[in-house]
Order: structure tokens, then sequence, then C-alpha cells
């Protein structure tokens, strides 16, 4: 046994010793000496029990009892005989454990502590609503179950157990963690851990482990493709093989118990990216079908590839002509065609959208755009047309930031005025993200409109109100803080709202004239054919906006007859393009049609050998305004000397995009077409704002590891046949859900640099596409830029996998703990362990220093005469 004190500052009361004897000295009593003594010991002890009862003094005494905690694994990768065996295991245990406490853990990506329900049977438990507040914060949820993580279930395990007990921690799991590290854990927490290795699935399980490609090849290189497949059983199995979304093989193989490997042979044609999935199917005998699908990237040497988009594909077939004629790769999509995923868009080195409206993007892919820009160091160029730049509703988009050119403009003093009334339905159904979006675009459209222009802002429910009455557009400022106003509620009346904008617009003496109508639902009737004919007759025209279910064709007859055009938007977050489009369309002053001749503003290498000033003139162009640090190269010019940007260029992140404000087809450049240089410039042009990507000397290899990816380079100067040595070098990673890390290269060997990339598989959000954006530099000049990918698959989770039996003895073997004991083992007493026992002695001495008090009271107040 031993004592201590839980609060030792509290012996610093001793120092009233001081006073006892300072009073006994000097004290006046006529008591007799022995009197007076005794009197003093008394208080002496009084003060001693106070002081320690202060300060926390407790005794300890030793006990071998135990308190077993089991934490119990429930991943995916245990099965339902694993899980029995586990509810044997523990309910033998539940039945011997007699005075022993036992509590159980349940874990998998993270731990829940349980509660045991007494004498049940088969044993169960429910999860535990009185755990101590310092282990509550490790109550989760176990709701991801496709990872394992032992050490994560030891902390909230170690916590339960108070320190008058002997901990003892029991481990029932198939050891394979696919997260932490709990031998690392394990002895750092210093206890005694038993493991209960539980079996690996019996059930029929085949599983696609790899599929195996090289780094890179050359463009029409034949490679082969290996394709690794695990098999507990014997069975057969379909495989599928995809090169990017067609099928190019399909056959069915015999698998065997264990590795089945299958090799294909395959070419790469001129993409300059292909992406290979494979699927293995097996009719019946297959429990998990989450992992047999698997996918990889192959990368290609050759020739630099643009995508070309056009509303009208056929019309901008002279220019992918002109590019292919200059050693330039040009596929030729309509906006249908825009890729979908950052895969499909790193095919590319440059992209070109040509006369595409923003209202024909989503929101995604244009994020998508920005970050194939910024980040993998891609090329963007728009060229103008009646539905590029702001006429294509691109103000305030992620395209417009990236882009040098602002898609607003400053409307000339000679442009006739607009006046425009944004009719907005109120109702119910317009409540949350679609209300807060159709405010942002009422605020946009009235930020587009000159100080010239007017305005009015409408909105209905079942009935009509003038949240703004027409002003001029120069109070910005209080048109959007009246906009900010709208609330949702109500029913839907349309035609009370057209017959507000009617009056409104009827009285303005503005030129042009228009209304833009959003609404979501299904209006009560009206004369809508009448109102609109009275808007024509006094020169109104008519847009109307359908969101979700709305009524598309009332909507598209009131534009028919209102002569606007008519929107179906199924992303409410398209809205504010369409609002931008429809009041920059609405003025007729973004486009210029009128012959003009290009002019050199600044001199550049990119334009060598093309003789500019006897181009032909170009016919028109869209009106935008360049970014201050924007590079302007050419301008426009014609009899008012007008100097509009007409190319102009930036590098934004690690691309560079670019903006020629005519077009390249036959509208505006129809001249150009016969034009000698016509395919040079455009080539030039092109391979400025292309990514530049110089492979020589060089090669990258990714390797996907569980928990991790490792980038490896391998850069030589090919010219002194040298490794090129400390030079520095990053990599921009790109998560499937577009996050971004920056990462440094570490040099690991001459002319070697590597780096690992962290991944969790088992969060959906990692798991897909990763892209490497690669950056060496020596001093200020550029050695390396390339970009790479790689496709992650399942978790690790579900890779078929034994018991590790080793993993689980040595954790036992390390701690002190046993190895696959039978539960009654794990009660018996083990006397190497001790655990100490608090017993608080301040009440028993608070109690005597009670009495003692009383007694010396007594000795103050009669004389015992000792004598």
């Amino acid at each position: 046994m031993s004592i201590e004190f839980i609060h030792p500052q509290y012996l610093a009361g001793l120092i009233f010793i001081v006073v006892l004897l300072w009073g006994f000295r000097y004290s006046l009593t006529d008591f007799s000496k022995r009197q007076r003594y005794f009197s003093l010991a008394i208080r002496f002890v009084i003060l001693l029990l106070i002081v320690f009862a202060l300060a926390g003094l407790t005794l300890l005494s030793p006990t071998h009892e135990k308190m077993i905690v089991f934490l119990l694994d429930q991943s995916r990768s245990i099965d339902s005989a694993a899980n029995e065996k586990a509810q044997q295991f523990l309910e033998a245990a539940q039945k011997i454990a007699g005075k022993t406490p036992i509590r159980v853990v349940t874990f998998a990506a993270s731990p829940q502590i349980q509660n045991i329900e007494p004498n049940s049977f088969p044993f169960s438990f429910s999860s535990d609503s009185s755990v101590p507040k310092e282990v509550a914060a490790s109550d989760s949820t176990n709701t991801n179950t496709n990872k394992t993580n032992i050490a994560a279930a030891m902390e909230p395990a170690l916590a339960l157990i108070p320190p008058r007990y002997v901990p003892h921690l029991v481990i029932l799991s198939d050891g394979n963690e696919t997260d932490g590290d709990i031998l690392t854990a394990a002895i750092r927490g210093g206890v005694a851990i038993s493991t209960v290795p539980l079996p690996a699935s019996a059930e029929p399980e085949v599983q696609l482990a790899a599929i195996k490609l090289p780094a890179q090849i050359r463009q029409g290189e034949p490679f082969y493709l290996d394709i690794v497949i695990q098999s507990n059983h014997n069975t057969d199995g379909t495989i599928t093989l995809y090169k990017d979304s067609f099928k190019v093989v399909e056959e069915t193989k015999p698998l065997k118990i264990g590795e089945n490997i299958f090799r294909f042979r395959q070419s790469a044609d001129d993409q300059r990216q292909h992406k290979f999935s494979v699927a293995v199917n097996v009719a019946g005998g297959d429990t998990i079908l989450d992992n047999n699908q698997a996918s990889g990237l192959l990368f290609t040497g050759g020739k630099p590839r643009v995508l070309l988009i056009d509303s009208e594909p056929k019309t901008i077939r002279d220019l992918a002509s002109a590019l292919r004629e200059q050693d330039i790769t040009a596929e030729v999509r309509p906006p249908e065609g825009v890729p979908q995923t950052l895969e499909e868009l790193d095919q590319f080195d440059a992209v070109i959208l040509s006369n595409v409206p923003a209202t024909s993007l989503t929101v995604d892919q244009m994020n998508l755009l920005r970050t194939y820009l910024t980040d993998l160091g891609g090329g963007l160029m728009m060229l103008g047309g009646e539905q590029s730049f702001g006429l294509g509703g691109y103000y305030k988009t992620p395209v417009e930031e990236i882009l040098p050119v602002r898609c607003d403009f400053e409307k000339e003093k000679e442009k006739p005025s607009l006046a425009i009334s944004l009719v907005i339905d109120r109702s119910g159904s317009m409540g949350g993200q679609k209300m807060e979006l159709a405010k942002d675009a009422a605020k946009a459209a009235v930020e587009l409109l000159a100080p010239r222009d007017f305005v009015t802002v409408i909105a209905f429910d079942h009935e009509s109100y003038v949240v703004c009455a027409m002003q001029s557009a120069v109070s910005t400022g209080t048109i959007n803080s009246a906009i900010s106003t709208i609330e949702a509620a109500g029913g839907t009346n349309i035609y009370s709202g057209l017959i507000d904008a009617h009056e409104q617009l009827r009285r303005t003496s503005a030129k042009l004239k228009h209304v833009i109508l959003l609404t979501d639902g299904h209006s009560s009737p009206g004369d809508y054919d009448g109102i609109v004919r009275q808007m024509v007759n006094d020169q109104i025209t008519v847009s109307t906006v359908g969101v979700g279910d709305a009524d598309n064709e009332l909507l598209k007859m009131i534009a028919e007859n209102g002569k606007g055009r008519h929107y179906s938007c199924n992303d409410p977050k398209a809205i504010p393009q369409i609002f931008a489009k429809e009041t920059i369309t609405a003025g007729k002053s973004a486009i210029h049609e009128m012959p003009f001749v290009p002019v050199i503003i600044t001199p550049t290498e990119v334009l060598a050998n093309i003789d500019i000033e006897t181009a032909p003139p170009l016919l028109g162009y869209v009106v935008t305004r360049a970014k201050p640090t924007s590079q302007f190269i050419l301008a426009t010019q014609n009899e008012t000397g007008t100097g509009d940007p007409l190319l102009i260029w930036w590098r934004y992140g690690l691309g560079m995009s670019a903006a020629f404000s005519s077009d390249a087809k036959s509208r505006w450049g129809a001249e150009w077409l016969t034009w000698a240089g016509y395919s040079k410039f455009w080539a030039q042009v092109v391979r400025q704002i292309m990514r530049q990507s110089d492979q020589r000397g060089s090669r990258i290899e990714i390797q996907q590891n569980s928990g991790n990816i490792h980038l490896t380079l391998d850069v030589t100067d090919e010219e002194k046949y040298r490794y090129i040595n400390e030079a520095t070098g990053q990599t921009t990673v790109i998560r499937p859900d577009l996050s971004k890390e920056e990462i440094t290269l570490q040099q690991t060997a001459p002319g070697r640099y590597e780096a690992d990339i962290d991944i969790d598989l088992g969060k959906t959000n990692h798991q897909g596409g990763y892209h490497f954006q690669t950056v060496l530099k020596s001093g200020e000049k550029n050695i390396l830029n390339q970009s790479r990918g790689v496709m992650t698959g399942y978790p690790e989770e579900l890779r078929l996998k034994p018991t590790n039996n080793d993993l689980l003895q040595r954790l036992a073997e390390s701690t002190g703990g046993l190895f696959n004991p039978q539960p009654e083992e794990l009660f018996q007493p083990d006397p190497t362990r001790t655990a100490w026992r608090a017993t608080p002695l301040w009440s028993y001495l608070l109690t005597i220093a009670a009495g003692l008090f009383v007694l010396d009271v007594l000795l103050r107040r009669i004389d015992l005469n000792f004598r």
C-alpha cells in the first residue's frame, strides 16, 4: 500500500503551525501547563487533518482486477461467418465474466462504443449513451465500412477503463488494416492486447485486382495491357475491355483459385490520352460487385490536339482544316460534346469556343475549363459570334474569369437606349436556391445596363408587385436593394406580371423595350395572347425562362408571339447566364458589323512571317473590354478609328487564354478564308496558347499503393548526356472532387525526383481520376512541364486477402497479450500487471478533526487539574 496527495499544493497550509506555536507562547489562560500542552497537541492534529483532507490524501492499494474491452471489427471484409464466430466468442465471454466488467467497441473507419444488453443471447449491444464525456467525442456511427482502422478504436477503448482496473484489450479482427498503425499505437499505449483472428471471407468472390499499362507510348505504337483478376474459387468470368467509350474486347475466360493474368494487345491512335476500363462479370459466385471494375490512363506522344466547339460544327470546318494543314490535330464537336470530366478534357492541348453561349454549358463544365487552364496548363480561346462573350451570357462566369477580356462593355452614346422589365416568379415553389439565383441574375442584369438605360423589376405570385418602378439604371444600389427584398410565397399568376410590365414599359421613351419573364410553375388562366399582342404593338419584345417543371408550352408561345427567345432551364444555376445574355442581346450594341482591317498594337514573334497589313478586312466583331494585365496584340480599325480588342491573350495560372472578337468562318471572316496567311495565322496563334509540354529526356511513372500514390520523375539532359540534378520540382494534384494540393518533389537519386500523395479510397470523393501537373525548374528556367493522371478504383477494404495472422500475433506478443485465446483464458488473473485502487481519506480525516475540535473546546472550558 501507499499514499498520495491529489492536491499537494494545499500542504502549504502547514505554515499555520507557526500561528499555533505563537498563540501557545503568548496565551493568557491560567490552565495548567500540562493541559495547555495537551490542547496544543490536539490543535496541531486538527490542523494536520484539515490540511491533509484539503490536499486529497488518498490510500493506494494494489489490485489485479481486470476490465476487458472487446474491439470488434465491423468492416466490409468481415463476412457472416466471421461475424458469427465473433458473436460466439463474445457470448462465451459474457457468460463467464462474473464480476469482471466488460465493454465493447465496434470499429471500421471509425469507432463506436456499444452498451451490452445483460443476459442477451445471442449476444447483442446498442449505442451507449452513458459513456464518459471525454470518450463521447470518439463515439460516432460506423457508416463508413470501407476502411479498417484498428488504431482509431484503441483510444476510446482505453478511455472507458477507470484507473482502478488492470486494462486489457481484446481485438476480434481479420487484421487487414487499411488505415492507421495499430502496432505503433499499441506500443505507445503500454497495455496488454489479446487478438482473436477472424476467418477471411469464404463466400465466393472474384476481384479485378489491377489493370497494368505502360506509362507512355508513341502514337500508333502497339502495346500489351495486362488484367489481373483474383478469385477464391474456380469459375468462368467474362472480361469486357473499353478503350475510352468503345468496347474493344469481350471474352469469357476460366478463372482459377488465386491470381489470374490475361494479356491483350492494343494500340494508341492520335489521342493524347486514352482511358482503358475493364469489367469482369461472373454468372453467380460473386459476393461483392463493387470490386469488379478498374480503369487506367495511357499517355501518348505525338501531334498537339485541339478541341473545337461550335454551335454549328459545319461552319468551323475551315478552321479545323487549316490547323490540320499545320500538323495540329483538330476535333470538332457541338456544345453537347463539351467534356464532362477532367480526364476527357486533358486529352487536348487547347480548347476553342466558337459562338457557344454560356447557356449551353453547365456551371460544372465551366469550372472544369478553369481547372484545366489554371492547374493543368491547358489553353483556351474564345472566338466572336452572336453567342460569344457578353452576348453569350458569360458575364460573371468562371469562363469570363479566365478570359483576358471582360464580357460587359461601355455602350456608345449614339446607341439607342434600352428599357428592360425583369418579371420574376416569387411563388412558394421558387423558394431556396432558385429564388437566390433569380435575385443574383436580376442584379447582374442591372449592372450590365448603361447609364442611359432604364429598368423595372416586377415580382408576382397570385398577384403582381412592382418591386422597383421604372427608373434610370444609374441607381444600381437602390435597385439591387429592392431586388434583395423579394421573398418566395403564394401561387403563380404570370398574366398579372405581364400586365404591370407592359404598363411600366409603355410609359418610357426608350427606343428599345424588352421583358425577361422567369417562372418555374404553371400559371392561372389569362389573356396571354392579347397582352403579348399589345406589347408587340408598342414595340416591346418578350423573352421567357422556364425553370424545372414550368409550363414551357405557354412560355414558348409567349416568346414566339413576343418576338423574343425561350429558354428551358433544368439547372437553376444557369439563370444568371440567361439573364446576362438576354440583357446584352436586347441592347443591340455589342456587335459591330462593318468592314475593318486589323491593326497590330503589340508586335510579337507569334505573328512573324505573317503580313497582317495586307490581310483582307474582317466584316464584324463583338465588343469587349481588355483586362488590365492582358497583352493587346491586334485591334479593330474602321472609319471612326475605333480601336476595340481583336486579338488579346494573357497567362492565367499554368495555362494561357486568348480572345479573338471576330470569327474564323464565313460570317465575319469570309474574306479571310481565301487569304494565303489564314492557316499560318491560326496555327501560330493556337500554338501560342496551347499547353507547352517538353517530354524529351523525361519519364514519369505513377504507382498506386494502399493509401497513397507514388510519383517518380526521371529526367536527363539529352544534349549533354547527363542527369539533371538540384532542380526544384512541384506537382499540382487535382483530386476527383477538383480539390487541389501542391506537392514538392524530393530528389532521391541522380536525375530522379519523387513524391507521395495521400489518398483515402474509403471516401467516394477520392475515387476516380487524379491529375498531376508537374513542373521542374533549374533556377528561373523551366526544364519540364508535363501533365499526367491515374485512375483510382474501389477501396482497399474490398480486396481479397487472407487473415493477417502475422500482424495479430506480433501485436499480442509485443504487448504481453494472448494470441487466439479461449474466452476463459482472458479472465485469468495476471500477477505481472497491477493497478492501484485509490481510496480517498478526506471524509475520515474531517470526521476525526470534528471530534478533536469538540475535545479542544472542552479543554478550553474545563480545568482538568492534572495534579
